[in-house]
């Protein structure tokens, strides 16, 4: 059964776990699709609690489950719109939707999903790759492609950042689009010389300033590929494991408005350290949340 919004509300839900089990956008390896799945076997080894912050999702942010997208196979239009469709049952309920992917496309109707309801999102992207092309071959709904259609679907340039962008495979004419719409990007290299805190401290500036809060895609080939080799693009010389839980942390405390983890491919992970690493970021970003939200309520109630 899809989401529906009443179902969401009396199950009292503060964050909606959705799968998109889609991978048909893949300009390299497959194994995407089987993202979700391998997602949640491993998530049976976490807690909702963590001991380290002393949350309890559980309490803080209620998760509920909602299962996957339907598919409608070698479908782009049908598939996405199903998708949005019920990405916006769980933001119309109040809940925070948390997708699990599949390919970088499907940020696509999650971002549109979440648009159709804020005014003013903020929109951050933690990857190695740009993800401004405007079409590949032809095809807009590709998984190079999120951050062009973010943009289509009314998110102002001005209020996205890309954080930890690196290597050989960020073509030209993508980075072309972002100069030419002012989509601030920081590099992987900055992050090297100067650390991760400057970064979030920027981005924060940046896509909090008079928005309703931030959508945070994150994309698992973000990480060096010895942390994560489970990708369709595995990465040389990318983020360690813990830039990029010090990231999202940071990225979560400014307020998010959605999340989602993409490119995990179990298939593609002798181990499941891929798909591990996949729940934990989506556990630390849940959390920075859920923090900064109980901290703003505690301050409005110590005003008053």
């Amino acid at each position: 059964m899809p989401p529906r919004k009443e179902a969401l509300e009396a199950a009292g839900a503060g964050a909606a776990i959705y799968g998109i089990p889609w991978d048909s956008t893949s300009i390299s390896r497959t194994g995407a699709n089987y993202g979700p799945r391998g997602m949640r076997e491993i998530s049976c080894q976490m807690l909702t609690f963590c001991a380290t912050l002393g949350i309890d999702l559980g309490e803080q942010l209620p998760l509920v489950e909602c299962g996957d997208a339907h598919i409608t196979l070698a479908n782009a239009e049908k598939t996405f719109a199903a998708a949005q469709a019920d990405i916006e049952q769980i933001v119309e309920a109040g809940a925070l939707p948390v997708v699990i992917g599949g390919d970088h496309s499907v940020t696509i109707p999650a971002v549109r999903a979440v648009r159709a309801k804020h005014e003013r999102p903020g929109l951050v992207l933690i990857d190695s790759h740009l993800d401004t092309a405007t079409e590949v071959g032809g095809e807009t709904l590709n998984h190079c492609c999120p951050i062009s259609r973010a943009v289509d679907a009314g998110f102002d340039p001005a209020k996205i950042v890309l954080i930890g962008i690196n290597g050989w495979l960020n073509p030209q004419a993508e980075l072309a689009y972002a100069r030419e719409h002012e989509i601030a990007v920081i590099w992987l290299d900055e992050i090297w010389d100067e650390g991760v805190a400057p970064a979030v401290e920027r981005a924060l500036a940046i896509a909090t300033d008079g928005t309703d809060g931030i959508y945070l895609t994150f994309d698992i080939d973000s990480l060096d590929a010895a942390y994560a080799p489970g990708t369709c693009v595995p990465t040389p010389g990318g983020l360690t494991a813990r830039e990029a839980i010090e990231l999202v942390r940071g990225v979560g405390a400014g307020g998010l408005l959605g999340l989602d983890v993409v490119e995990v491919a179990p298939s593609l992970d002798p181990t499941s350290q891929t798909a591990a690493l996949g729940c934990r970021i989506a556990l630390e970003g849940l959390a920075a949340h859920a923090l900064a939200a109980t901290a703003k309520t505690e301050a409005v109630v110590a005003d008053v």
